[in-house]
């Protein structure tokens, strides 16, 4: 999905914010709820913005990151021992290769955003395209990923904060945005 506007402004390139995760594992579907709440807002993003349901298809993801945006924003799970729901922004870089840990075997079905990131680095390096000069992660703090359709109520209730910061920090640019 595109946002409206048609054209991109020369100045602030593309910008992907893809929503990651599993709808079949309870809170793992944060990500992809969190895009279709934006889908429903679509008429407040800048141009330029394009959401994507990534879902598990992470070397999907990868591959399209390889036309070239300027920015990416993951929307997932972020687990850093806080209460459940709880949002966070994190500035990841990007991070060039040498600064990462190599990845393990290429899981297509299990691919968290660091190893997105990390084949990003290793399809850049041998198809060519455009790494974003940005990489954001819109995270919360999961309450169960067991098997199960439906996110728990305090990640449910995050929801809707977590597409408002998305909008914030789509709007901001290149603005590096508070933690929290």
């Amino acid at each position: 999905m595109t946002g409206p506007g048609g054209a991109v402004p020369e100045d602030t390139g593309r910008v992907l914010v893809a929503g990651v995760g599993n709808v079949f594992l309870r809170d793992d579907g944060f990500g992809v709820e969190t895009v279709r709440r934006l889908a429903a807002r679509l008429p407040e993003l800048p141009p330029g913005v394009e959401l994507m349901d990534a879902g598990i298809r992470g070397v999907h993801l990868a591959y399209r990151l390889l036309e070239g945006y300027r920015t990416l924003v993951l929307v997932d799970l972020v687990g850093r021992g806080g209460p459940p729901g709880t949002l966070y922004t994190i500035d990841v870089g990007p991070r060039s290769p040498a600064e990462r840990v190599a990845p393990g075997p290429l899981d297509t079905h299990a691919m968290d955003p660091a190893t997105v990131l990390a084949l990003l680095h290793d399809l850049h390096a041998g198809a060519g395209g455009t790494l974003p000069d940005e990489v954001f992660v819109i995270g919360c703090e999961p309450g169960a990923t067991d098997e199960g359709m439906g996110l728990t109520p305090p990640v449910a209730a995050a929801v809707d904060a977590a597409a408002t910061r998305v909008l914030d920090l789509v709007r901001r640019g290149s603005a590096v945005p508070q933690r929290g």
